[in-house]
């Protein structure tokens, strides 16, 4: 289990004999969900943070009309629940769904931000590493803001696209073109067609999710 979550920021700069001395006092809980079945509902009460150690989840919001919209995709070490257990809003206003079989490991917050009876050494890394953890989710939050504050399809897709590239000219996406539209609050239709248009105009070229900027 180390070896997955130490990549997770809440556990950066702590090492694997202060890892097993700590873990037990943030009464961790192991939880298994098949693909499509809901790991958090919006209205749940969140007391947790949950690590992935396998598989991946979507975090979605529906729309009063019922429209699902992906606020994000997540994979194996990354975490979600950190920011409404933080927050005075202990109830999610978005619902977790598993993408495929998943496992999730699941921390009591009030746990991580107490120092415990025991005055494990690394107990003070973990609240400074919380901090951190809840400033990068509130800056992914910030991107996708940004993103859907684009007028248009391809401002939000070229805009999307350079997110992701980092400072590479080819480069992968993760998301399918499903759920990339339902991200980027767009018509698919409409952004496979602007995908085509960029293409043949010679902005980027692309092969399923592999993209390189022209």
């Amino acid at each position: 289990m180390y070896n997955i979550v130490k990549s997770n920021d809440l556990f950066e700069g702590i090492e694997l004999s202060d890892f097993e001395k700590t873990i037990p006092c943030l009464s961790p809980i192991k939880k298994k969900f098949n693909k499509n079945e809901i790991v958090l509902h919006a209205g749940d009460k969140v007391n947790y943070i949950y690590i992935i150690l396998s598989g991946s989840v979507k975090i979605i919001k529906y729309d009063i009309d019922g429209k699902e919209n992906i606020l994000t995709e997540l994979s194996v070490s990354e975490s979600f629940g950190e920011v409404f257990a933080c927050s005075n809003m202990l109830k999610s206003f978005v619902t977790v769904v598993s993408l495929v079989k998943s496992e999730v490991l699941l921390l009591d917050y009030k746990k991580i931000i107490t120092s415990c009876s025991s005055a494990c050494p690394s107990h003070s890394k973990l609240i400074a590493n919380m901090l951190k953890l809840v400033a990068n989710k509130n800056l992914v939050l910030h991107q996708k803001i940004e993103l859907i504050s684009k007028r248009t399809t391809r401002e939000r897709l070229l805009l999307y696209l350079d997110m992701h590239r980092g400072q590479e000219k080819k480069f992968t996406i993760p998301h399918s073109r499903e759920n990339l539209a339902a991200y980027l609050c767009v018509d698919r239709s409409a952004m496979s067609n602007e995908f085509s248009k960029m293409q043949k105009e010679g902005v980027i070229k692309y092969n399923k999710n592999e993209f390189e900027i022209l």
